[in-house]
């Protein structure tokens, strides 16, 4: 796994991210696949007892800086 820090948000886009990620081996994307799971369950326990999604009922508003 190539480990390293930036600071520059093209970084974040998809597709250096998909790139990152290809760049794993099956090994090292299961173990984070793992890792992310985990977190998700600690955060919410209840998640894998929860109904199928569902749309959300409220009206969802997407502010950005120009």
């Amino acid at each position: 796994m190539h480990l390293s820090i930036s600071h520059d948000r093209n970084d974040e886009s998809p597709e250096p991210t998909a790139a990152w990620f290809r760049s794993l081996t099956i090994e090292e994307r299961m173990d984070l696949f793992c890792k992310w799971t985990n977190l998700i369950l600690d955060a919410n326990p209840g998640i894998p007892d929860a109904d199928d999604a569902r749309s959300p009922s409220m009206r969802i508003l997407v502010v950005s800086k120009p």
